[in-house]
């Protein structure tokens, strides 16, 4: 309905159907329409004032079938859609596209690439990097479903100081659950002692030589906890096309430092290293000294210099390519940019996310697994799970409560409240989808499909309305890549089916059929909802 009132607008105003589309509004009550679109801006082209503007579109567009009337408000015009016409014509769509409702287009089948998670590969992750887990599942369903071809990827840290600990500790020996114990205990003691940090750092040069024993022994430790790791996520239902490894990027430093050399940007310090000058870039203002370090003293490089090569690699693939960061890597990424910006190399888009606080049973300081200030996500999920006694409800409950926030604001969870089947919690949600199954296995009729609108109450028009605004939400939560436009919706739309169920009974009422066809189109697009949030449903709890 809201495209058909764009096309009217757009035969008599000089503007784009996207601004048309970003002025009209939703009026706080009812009784002002359906929608409503402000004329202000109008008034400075046709030099009319802004009532005058209403008034006059009013009386030039012909009222299509789709509306029942067109009102000149003050400076708004408003329109009121023909709700029985809506009604039919939304649940007969989404009884005959079903778990394709919301679905388009924009994508045509183009690759896309996104790298998400990439955790450290030194121990079990904690809750706090779940967050980029979770929100780049997301994302890569959202993009999947407007007909992008997504490719995910998780880049592997093996050429680090951390695995190098874990292999000045002999770890490769250890199991994955044995693997942050370890971590925890060799960072103490590298941190008092200068002659250890030395032997890690001797480490990691021996690994970009290709020391056949020490390679080794960086493999077995990271093999063993990539495993580890992503058998948690898997349990998730979070999954990845491709494991790419920081080691393999290490031949392609001589090349970059070379083409960097052409900007007159590179120097070496007093300490020895290779450090790009990005003096006169937007970094100047948020850092003292805007420099950009590459390598060691030593010459071996650092990860900057291996993320640039990645960059490139991930650009061959996929001409778009977006990324999932936690918001400390923000000056990070905006350092890498510029350093790709001298390679005329376009960096990818990149997805900041703020970090996790757990409630009042849990919380602790920011996350650190070097300091062992960790919750770890396989016992927090577990923990989840034991307490809501199903797999399903427990990891939907943690998705959601992380995924109904916005990305870039901090969350302060508790699992208590997240597990709660009353408010805006996951559990509510698969609560609400079970309800609705219920009623239609209640239902002695089971025809949804030819159902005829006699009257329509005030709440079946609500939910009418609210399942016809989905694919305007997907095609938000896309442009935005933001989950949380979903995660919101499917939360308002649980709460007015359950406003419909108390004030409109189902069987046995003058209006079964209809009520029994609305209850199932609720069914598809909250199960749809959900499925790009990674959350699964129940048919009964």
């Amino acid at each position: 309905m809201k495209q058909t009132i764009i096309k009217l607008l757009k035969k008599e105003l000089k503007l784009s159907e996207k601004q048309i589309e970003n002025l009209i509004e939703i009026p706080p009550n009812p009784n002002l329409g359906d929608y409503s679109f402000p004329c202000f801006i109008l008034s400075k082209t046709y030099k009319k004032s802004p009532d005058q503007i209403a008034e006059n579109l009013r009386k030039k567009i012909k009222l299509p079938k789709e509306l029942e009337q067109i009102q000149a408000l003050g400076p708004y015009l408003n329109f009121f859609i023909n709700k029985k016409l809506l009604a039919q014509n939304i649940v007969k769509e989404i009884l005959t596209r079903k778990d394709k409702y919301g679905k388009s287009n924009i994508g045509k089948s183009q690759k896309i690439l996104i790298e998400h998670t990439s955790i450290n590969p030194n121990a079990s992750p904690h809750v706090g990097r779940a967050r980029n887990a979770i929100i780049g599942d997301s994302i890569t369903r959202i993009i999947k479903f407007v007909n992008f071809k997504p490719e995910v990827h998780y880049y592997v840290n093996n050429v680090s100081k951390q695995i190098a600990m874990l292999v000045l500790a002999n770890a490769d020996k250890l199991k994955f659950q044995q693997m942050l114990k370890e971590y925890i205990e060799i960072s103490s003691k590298v941190e008092k002692s200068k002659r250890l940090e030395q032997e890690v750092f001797d480490l990691l040069n021996k690994f970009e030589k290709g020391d056949k024993t020490v390679t080794k022994k960086f493999k077995k430790i990271t093999d063993t906890c990539v495993k580890g790791q992503k058998e948690i996520l898997k349990g998730m239902g979070i999954e990845y096309d491709s494991f790419d490894y920081e080691s393999d990027y290490l031949k392609d430093s001589t090349r970059i430092l070379n083409l960097l050399k052409k900007s007159k940007k590179l120097f070496k310090d007093s300490d020895g290293r290779l450090v790009l000058n990005q003096t006169g870039t937007k970094i100047e203002k948020k850092m003292k000294a805007p420099f950009f370090v590459l390598t060691r003293s030593d010459n071996t490089g650092l990860y900057p210099l291996r993320d640039i090569s990645y960059t490139i690699y991930k650009n061959k693939i996929a001409k778009d390519n977006l990324i999932v960061l936690g918001e400390d890597q923000k000056l990070y990424f905006e350092q890498l940019t510029e350093a790709l910006k001298l390679l005329k190399i376009t960096s990818p888009k990149v997805i900041h996310y703020s970090f996790i606080l757990l409630g009042e049973k849990d919380r602790s300081k920011k996350m650190s697994t070097r300091k062992g200030t960790v919750v770890l996500l396989e016992d927090f999920l577990n923990k989840a799970i034991k307490k809501s006694k199903q797999k399903v409800v427990g990891i939907g409950a943690v998705k959601y409560s992380i995924l109904k926030n916005n990305p870039n604001k901090s969350i302060f969870f508790d699992l208590d409240e997240a597990l709660s089947f009353e408010g805006d919690t996951g559990p509510y949600l698969q609560y609400s989808y079970a309800r609705a199954s219920s009623i239609l296995k209640k239902a002695k009729s089971k025809q949804t499909k030819n159902f005829k609108i006699k009257t329509l109450k005030p709440k079946e028009i609500e939910l009418t309305k609210k399942l016809a605004q989905f694919p305007e939400v997907v095609l938000s939560s896309y442009n935005n890549l933001n989950p949380s436009h979903i995660a919101n919706y499917s939360y308002q739309l649980a709460k007015v089916f359950s406003e419909f169920y108390h004030d409109c009974p189902v069987i046995n009422s003058d209006n079964e059929n209809f009520r029994l066809a609305l209850v199932q189109s609720f069914r598809y697009v909250l199960k749809n909802s959900l499925s790009l949030l990674g959350i699964d449903v129940l048919e009964r709890m």
